[in-house]
């Protein structure tokens, strides 16, 4: 009886507590090697790079678009090492979606050039309806 129960704390130790242990040392590890330049989202959802650092406050700088705000290093989420090769990709894929919608737009209208110069182009007018206007919606039912 007694070893049974040995057994559930030793397999909730290894299910539970060591995992929590291991994302709690490498969460420990990133902060501790964040540096001034480095790109971060904080806990809130804020992004931002660092602009300075206190080690006795255990503080940082955020440089918020031209807004400086002062967080704790524990505030700090993720760190994004890899800006430039981020960056590089946003720009391809806007230059791709801008090329796509490009063709898009041409595939769309097409244009078609008079055969005679000299002969305006006529416009095609949209069909009409016999539909009642929206004005005679509230008349009033005949006795």
């Amino acid at each position: 009886m007694i070893f049974i129960i040995i057994i559930m704390f030793a397999l909730m130790y290894f299910t539970m507590y060591r995992p929590q242990k291991k994302q709690q040392q490498q969460r420990q590890e990133m902060l501790n090697q964040i540096k001034v330049g480095d790109p971060v989202v904080t806990i809130g959802g804020l992004h931002g790079v660092i602009d300075s650092m206190n080690d006795t406050d255990k503080t940082v700088v955020l440089d918020c678009d031209g807004i400086y705000l002062t967080f704790s290093r524990s505030a700090i989420r993720t760190v994004s090492r890899n800006t430039a090769a981020a960056s590089a990709n946003s720009d391809s894929a806007k230059a791709e979606t801008k090329e796509a919608d490009t063709q898009a737009d041409s595939e769309a209208k097409p244009t078609t050039a008079p055969a005679d110069a000299d002969e305006p182009v006529k416009e095609e007018k949209a069909p009409t309806t016999d539909a009642p206007k929206a004005d005679n919606a509230e008349a009033k039912p005949e006795d």
